[in-house]
């Protein structure tokens, strides 16, 4: 019997380590999201660990970086999610091949067995997050909530109109939070929708007041998109802010 016709899944957040012995077969079904939090402050050790997963394409991608803290983050989020998805797949990590959009969005190639298996991948600070799930799409976002941020130009030049307006109530102290609150929300969105900043960060609106539940309020010009799509807000460590976006399967349950 249907009782949803647009059924969200359920989320689960685990901690990633990378010295375990393994993370064994990993099962993911069509009603929940894997969301994972790996810490980017990883010894020599670990990193050359995940180093060694990386296709030779990658290794030059990481070595274009100037900055060693910049490569390394890519070394550790691209070998995380490698070991990842060989665990979804039951695959060797290291065999794994990527396609990427015109967005620069990866995504399995073709190929690959379950190429319903979307993912993403986002990292600030010292911490990374890497969403799983299973035939629909999915987005994530983590930001370190910065005191040195120019918010206020940011959210005037970027948020939309009631986004704007609902900053505004708020008092400064409240501020910051909100702003990084909203800014998660939007970039999980738009990095699901799979086009980037090319997309309008005012086209659509996402609540930000304290306690407020994460939420998509009002898409334009379609505004019947809001009931394609579900917010979460995802548990990070203090002095972060986190959100996950996913569309709704169509399928009833």
């Amino acid at each position: 019997m249907s009782v949803a016709s647009h059924p969200f899944p359920a989320v689960a957040v685990r901690e990633y380590q990378v010295d375990s012995d393994g993370i064994g077969a990993t099962r993911l079904c069509d009603t929940e999201i894997h969301v994972w939090h790996q810490s980017l402050a990883l010894g020599i050790p670990e990193v050359e660990t995940l180093r060694r997963l990386l296709s030779p394409d990658e290794l030059r991608r990481a070595e274009r970086f100037r900055f060693e803290p910049n490569r390394k983050e890519f070394i550790v989020c691209r070998g995380t999610l490698r070991r990842l998805l060989g665990s979804y797949l039951q695959v060797p990590a290291a065999e794994l091949r990527f396609a990427y959009s015109e967005y620069g969005r990866p995504s399995l190639m073709a190929d690959t067995k379950e190429t319903n298996l979307d993912f993403n991948v986002s990292h600030s600070g010292e911490a990374a997050l890497l969403a799983f799930g299973c035939g629909r799409t999915i987005g994530i976002d983590v930001e370190e909530v910065r005191r040195d941020f120019g918010t206020s130009e940011i959210a005037e030049r970027f948020f939309s109109r009631a986004e704007r307006a609902a900053l505004r109530e708020l008092s400064p102290d409240q501020r910051y939070e909100a702003f990084f609150r909203c800014w998660t929300r939007k970039e999980a969105f738009i990095k699901a929708l799979g086009e980037g900043l090319s997309h309008p960060l005012d086209q659509f609106d996402v609540s930000l007041a304290p306690g407020a539940p994460a939420a998509l309020l009002a898409t334009r010009p379609d505004a019947q998109e809001i009931n394609r799509w579900k917010l979460w807000d995802i548990e990070v460590p203090p002095g972060y802010a986190a959100a996950l976006a996913a569309k709704s399967n169509g399928k009833s349950i």
